[in-house]
């Protein structure tokens, strides 16, 4: 399985993960030129989320929540105000992270509101 197909297959269960824990999926890989989202989730009566999925396999290059850095939280909000800007919504919205690691794609973490 190549790299990308690992992202894709994070995002597929980190998205059924999301899903499980009553959120309701809009948009999985929305992409525009410069630009990318993960996940866009929402609980009903909950801020929109903008999910951004890191996979690792093994820690041996790190955990994937290290790989947020201050660089990625800027690329991440930047992609929010574009879909919170072409889409129209006027409610509140948050960034978050989930990390997922193992052969088997295993939730470690999720993080709902990240700054």
């Amino acid at each position: 399985m190549t790299n990308y197909s690992q992202g894709h297959e994070a995002e597929k269960v980190a998205a059924e993960y999301l899903k499980n824990q009553s959120y309701k999926v809009l948009e999985l890989n929305w992409k525009r030129p410069r630009a990318e989202i993960d996940i866009i989730a929402q609980r009903k009566h909950g801020p929109m989320t903008f999910f951004e999925v890191k996979y690792r396999e093994t820690e041996s290059q790190g955990r994937g929540l290290d790989y947020i850095t201050p660089k990625k939280l800027k690329q991440m909000s930047f992609a929010a105000e574009l879909y919170v800007a072409e889409s129209h919504y006027t409610g509140e919205y948050c960034l978050g992270a989930i990390e997922l690691t193992g052969v088997g794609f295993d939730v470690m973490n999720c993080i709902e509101s990240i700054s």
